[in-house]
């Protein structure tokens, strides 16, 4: 948006960089004062320490070395590794004397054996550094760094990788070809897209992440960094608090739209996630036949009245204590729901729309260009099938882009915060800014969980929750109650697990 300064300081610790702003990032502490060469020392003194957490002293050790400055970081901690008692052996890619700048100094200053790439593929070992390629590796790993990697890949022995694992991209999480699969990886300063975008974060391993000396505010105040890991500390400070005078209209009054009689559940686990993340009033609008349904179905905290149409809507819409509209789960695809939902992005109320809603937008362009004008607050929640739906006719937001850079671009052709869900969701602000989320587990693909998110966001949003924010908040508290439910949750235990999170987050334990 026209204006928007982003906190690039209060938000630093969380920000994520391209390959591109990591070597801008370089650049500027190398300006500072700081050798290049320093900051070489530094990262493999890291990869060091994080192979004598795997291995004891006296193991063997082997180290797979590129032609680059990820190689020479391999360099260094091959060398600290041989001073510690290791019995290190160091395969380069290519010949030494073609290295250049740092990484030929930190070979020089390696002093052993260096034998030729192909060579070590035969020779056992207890750990493997792959430092064979960085994050801005642009094509796959081809010959004998392809054979390297399978033959790390097949060994069975722990693979510590120096920045990303070798045929990664640290800007998307993809990989066009051979691929380590890290054990751990060591990566500096800041994190990259690709530690956290699928499958990067499984071909990762655990992620280290290493200060080697670049200065921060210089840094970050330089780069202006748009994308972060979705982290409590990233909005925090936006999270509703209500005084001791609060009441439950100004705690924020939610209205879920729910379809006919066949699928009550959908909208009402939308409802009541709306309740339990603080909204103060939540009441389904359903079809008239439908109200018996709802009316007969608990908790008694929820709410319900019959909606016939859009007329109706509309004098829902004219009452300004309803401070948010969830609409989607089980709303249908008939006349009704194509009516509701045209006389929603027509109007002024904060939206979260999902599943139905979205099919609804998909099929009507001049509808989906609507949400353009609206001026107030819209978050839209699709998964993958209804991100293709939505986005996938335009040019734009091509395949061929990271997750992380089509959710941006869709959240900018459409002028709302878009949740791309999926193990690695990406939630994206129509300003630029975007985050990654890594809470989460398997046990959330079942039926109804996304119903609960979309109203976990709507009643973040009627709280007064900014709608980047309010997406980011909710869509981390969705992750974390799944990894502390596990296997066996259904969708309705969901709501149940927010209240403690909640608590933790008060009282600052997460």
């Amino acid at each position: 948006m026209p204006g928007l300064t982003i906190s690039t300081m209060s938000h630093g610790a969380f920000a994520l960089l391209t390959a591109q702003q990591m070597g801008e990032a370089d650049r500027i502490a190398i300006a500072s004062g700081i050798p290049g060469i320093e900051l070489m020392k530094r990262a493999g003194a890291a990869v060091a320490e994080a192979v004598m957490r795997h291995v004891e002293a006296g193991a063997r050790i082997a180290v797979l070395c590129g032609p680059g400055n990820n190689g020479g970081d391999g360099f260094v901690a091959a060398r600290i590794l041989r001073e510690r008692g290791y019995r290190v052996e160091l395969a380069l890619l290519g010949e030494a004397t073609t290295l250049q700048g740092d990484a030929a100094i930190a070979a020089g200053r390696w002093g052993g054996a260096i034998i030729p790439l192909a060579a070590i593929a035969s020779k056992g070992a207890d750990i493997f550094i792959d430092a064979l390629f960085g994050a801005g590796l642009n094509r796959p790993p081809t010959g004998e760094a392809a054979q390297a990697v399978a033959m790390m890949n097949g060994s069975g022995r722990p693979i510590i990788a120096v920045d990303v694992p070798s045929g990664l991209s640290g800007d998307s999480g993809q990989a066009d070809g051979p691929v380590v699969r890290a054990t751990e990886t060591v990566t500096f300063f800041r994190l990259k897209p690709g530690h956290l975008l699928q499958p990067g974060r499984d071909l990762c391993g655990t992620v280290t992440l290493a200060d080697i000396g670049i200065p921060t505010e210089a840094a970050l105040a330089a780069i202006a960094p748009t994308a972060f890991a979705n982290r409590p500390g990233l909005w925090a400070d936006q999270f509703p608090r209500h005084g001791s005078d609060t009441h439950k209209f100004a705690r924020g009054a939610v209205a879920a739209l729910a379809g006919g009689v066949a699928s009550v559940g959908a909208p009402r686990l939308s409802a009541r996630s709306a309740l339990r993340i603080g909204a103060g009033l939540v009441t389904i609008f359903c079809a008239p036949a439908a109200l018996l349904a709802h009316a007969s179905r608990g908790p008694d905290a929820l709410m319900q009245r019959s909606l016939v149409d859009e007329a109706d809507l509309a004098r829902v819409l004219e009452d300004r204590r309803w401070a948010a509209v969830v609409a989607g789960p089980a709303l249908g695809l008939d006349g009704r729901a194509r009516g509701l939902v045209a006389a929603l992005v027509a109007g002024d109320k904060p939206l979260v729309l999902d599943a139905d809603a979205l099919s609804i937008l998909a099929a009507d362009t001049a509808l989906f260009t609507g949400l353009r004008g609206r001026g107030t607050a819209c978050v839209l929640t699709p998964h993958e099938g209804e991100f293709r739906r939505l986005f996938g006719g335009h040019a734009e937001i091509g395949q061929e882009r990271s997750k992380l850079e089509r959710t941006r671009q869709a959240a900018a052709l459409s002028g709302a915060t878009v949740v791309y869900k999926g193990a690695d969701t990406v939630i994206a602000s129509p300003d630029g800014r975007a985050a990654i989320n890594a809470t989460g587990s398997p046990a959330l693909a079942t039926a109804g969980a996304g119903d609960v998110l979309a109203g976990m966001i709507a009643g973040l949003l009627a709280q007064g929750m900014p709608a980047f924010e309010a997406a980011c908040t909710a869509v981390w508290l969705h992750g974390s109650a799944g990894e502390r439910l596990g296997f066996g949750l259904i969708a309705d235990d969901l709501p149940e697990a927010i209240p403690p999170l909640l608590r933790e987050l008060q009282t600052a334990t997460i």
